[in-house]
């Protein structure tokens, strides 16, 4: 069966095509054309925009569902629902905890993860175990150690080779080694939850690490005379930032000032969302703490710091458009194609191309999203 999908605008890599059709067979994108068809179904979104599937590569849980609870339906539960948020693909995301609840959590994924039918995993982000006490966040310091590759080795074992990703910080003893080890693997290192000079991370970046997460949030911030991980992420050559653009991590000058100085090519959208999102208001838990939902945030019950997020990857777009910090067709980028590069799965993922999976959403002109697309089937209509 062939399908048409006529939209107003397309965007694609490194355009954004008008009035045109986008051509699926067999559940992957053929071909984009302005020339009307001659045979096939053809959808029309007369007024909307088609863009990629949105690829979240840092989420926790969503619809009251965690991946920590090492549940099979759990996920597919989380799967179904990231739907309606416009993401396609996703990286289930751990938390610092023991090694043993590390290795389970892999092993289900690994063993599992094609079962889940909504957004696809492609891959497991290990935001820690290996971070620095004093910028722990919602983070549990006991279980805080030195990278380990012996650790790293296992967990990717018992994943299938699914691990793609796994923060550290990088003041710890041992980063260099356990960085080139990772890149061997093909699993992209993060800079994370650290005190690290701006020396420190540089170091690591030179020894492979190429990510950092929640930009600004739980990291050494930027002073004039030690610029910290914060300039770390701002001034050093090919690596991406991670920002959650919620307007409560925050601040849109602060989430401008990354996009100037990444560009919407390594600048990357991510929600850090834990089980409440979806959920509103109200009790909720991160880990083995207790999470309070109030007024769009979710913050420890004890500390009131921040605990994750309830964003969902469609509003991180619509809010840095909003705030005039990117086009349309960059914030969509920024939220598809730049997470997926950031994680090796854009040959997967991430882009509106001839041979690729026909994942995408349709938008209308204030950015809501209408619908999402799996494999050419529609999955979501708002």
């Amino acid at each position: 069966m062939i399908k048409h999908i006529f939209a107003k605008a397309i965007v694609l890599t490194g355009e954004v095509i008008n009035n045109a059709y986008l051509t699926i067979e067999d559940g992957k994108f053929t071909k984009i054309s302005q020339d009307k068809p001659a045979n096939g179904e053809i959808i029309e979104y007369r007024d909307s925009i088609i863009a990629p599937g949105l690829v979240d590569t840092h989420i926790h849980g969503y619809q009251g569902h965690d991946v920590m609870d090492n549940d099979l339906e759990g996920l597919k539960v989380i799967s179904e629902g990231l739907l309606s948020c416009g993401v396609t693909s996703w990286l289930p995301t751990t938390l610092t905890a023991s090694t043993e609840e590390l290795d389970a959590v892999c092993q289900t994924i690994g063993e599992h993860y094609l079962e889940v039918t909504g957004a696809k995993i492609r891959g497991i982000f290990l935001e820690g175990p290996f971070f620095t006490e004093k910028y722990k966040g919602a983070q549990n310091p006991k279980y805080m150690g030195d990278p380990s590759i012996e650790k790293l080795d296992k967990w990717n074992e018992l994943s299938n080779d699914l691990v793609n990703k796994i923060a550290i910080a990088p003041e710890r003893e041992g980063v260099t080694p356990f960085i080139h080890f990772a890149t061997e693997k093909g699993i992209s290192t993060a800079l994370a939850h650290s005190d690290a000079t701006f020396e420190q991370a540089e170091k690591a970046v030179q020894a492979g690490a190429t990510i950092f997460i929640h930009t600004y949030n739980g990291m050494s911030g930027l002073h004039h005379r030690e610029p910290g991980m914060v300039g770390a992420a701002l001034a050093l050559d090919n690596v991406y930032a991670e920002v959650i653009c919620d307007g409560h991590h925050v601040h849109p000058a602060a989430a401008k000032v990354v996009k100037k100085a990444r560009g919407a090519e390594e600048m990357v959208l991510v929600t850090d969302c834990m089980r409440a999102g979806g959920l509103g208001e109200g009790q909720s838990t991160l880990g083995e703490f207790d999470v309070v939902v109030k007024d769009g945030q979710a913050r420890l019950a004890d500390s009131g710091n921040l605990a994750g997020s309830i964003l969902e990857l469609k509003d991180a777009v619509n809010n840095i458009v909003k705030w005039g910090v990117a086009t349309p067709a960059e914030a969509l980028r920024m939220a598809s194609l730049a997470p997926a590069k950031s994680v090796g799965i854009s040959d997967v993922c991430g882009q509106i191309a001839p041979g690729f999976e026909a994942d995408f959403i349709v938008l209308n002109d204030e950015m809501a999203l209408e619908a999402t697309y799996l494999n050419g089937e529609l999955r979501y209509q708002a």
